[in-house]
């Protein structure tokens, strides 16, 4: 086997809520207010939809805003992983990954560690270049129970929602989140400095009609039933952490010009008050520090 070799989630498709739209000879981001789920192919207008979206859009009339999902993972960060990543713009491979602590940066030497002091105080990633940034794996389909769809954000509301939501129903559930009925749906808010125009993120919930009493007993019932038949999660989690190992700079050139160009589908108040804050409040935001960063407000529009 190859050495070093960075080996993620098997990716059947996409989730996305925004698309690339072509103007005066260059590709912009377009935001939308729905769920969109394309395959790994592109022709000439774009990524083909994947056949789950027409099917679960199918005798519906309003827009796709809700997806049922299954996690693959007890451990929330091996479904969920973020980082700041700061993008080389003309080749679109990263060029440093940091978790607000420790960070992996290419240079002429090769890939060296130094310290991560965040982005508004790295001055490698003044004006806006280094993000947070969110890849969530998730199943969509019983045919391919080990296939996911990736959903990818530089949003800072989609990153600490999910990271609480995932924390908090593994916790609850007694570390049985691969085996709850979940769904991701959109959500939106206003702040002043999306200049109080309804901005989307991504949230994650249980399923409609399901009760979370119900849905902890359904999950432990699930998980003892996989493991009468043989199914070892533990092992599939460990090899997931292994093949994990290598993969600060795993993302190639096609997918970092992708989420660049979805930075402004999801406009972020908290970037903004990053920039702006002082010493005291700088945060760090790793799966760990985000989950607790959800006690600010988070107000859903209907």
């Amino acid at each position: 086997m190859i050495k070093g070799l960075t080996i993620t989630p098997p990716v059947l498709g996409r989730i996305s809520i925004g698309k690339v739209v072509q103007k005066d000879g260059k590709r912009l981001p377009a935001k939308d207010d729905q769920f969109t789920i394309t395959s790994q192919v592109q022709n000439k207008d774009g990524w083909v939809n994947h056949p789950l979206d027409e099917k679960l859009r199918k005798g519906k009339t309003e827009k796709l805003r809700q997806i049922p999902v299954r996690m693959l993972f007890n451990d929330p960060e091996l479904n969920l992983r973020a980082e700041y990543t700061l993008f080389d713009r003309q080749t679109g491979r990263p060029l440093c990954v940091g978790d607000g602590e420790q960070c992996q940066r290419r240079t002429s030497k090769g890939v060296e560690s130094h310290p991560c002091p965040s982005p508004d105080r790295c001055p490698l990633a003044q004006g806006g270049a280094c993000k947070p940034y969110g890849r969530l794996y998730v199943n969509l389909s019983e045919d391919d129970e080990l296939g996911t769809f990736i959903f990818r954000t530089t949003g800072f509301n989609s990153i600490r929602t999910l990271a609480a939501r995932l924390s908090y129903f593994a916790a609850v559930s007694g570390n049985k989140l691969s085996c709850l009925p979940l769904q991701l749906i959109l959500r939106g808010k206003s702040t002043t400095q999306s200049y109080r125009t309804p901005i989307y993120f991504v949230d994650l919930t249980l399923r409609e009609g399901i009760h979370l009493r119900e849905a902890v007993q359904g999950a432990r019932a699930i998980d003892a039933e996989l493991s009468e038949h043989g199914f070892d999660q533990a092992a599939l989690e460990e090899a997931a952490k292994q093949g994990y190992v290598n993969s600060c700079f795993e993302i190639d050139s096609e997918e970092a010009f992708e989420v660049e160009e979805f930075n402004s589908v999801e406009t972020d108040d908290a970037n903004s008050s990053q920039q702006g804050g002082s010493h005291d409040d700088k945060a760090t935001y790793n799966i760990g520090n985000i989950e607790r960063s959800l006690r600010e407000s988070v107000t859903a529009i209907s």
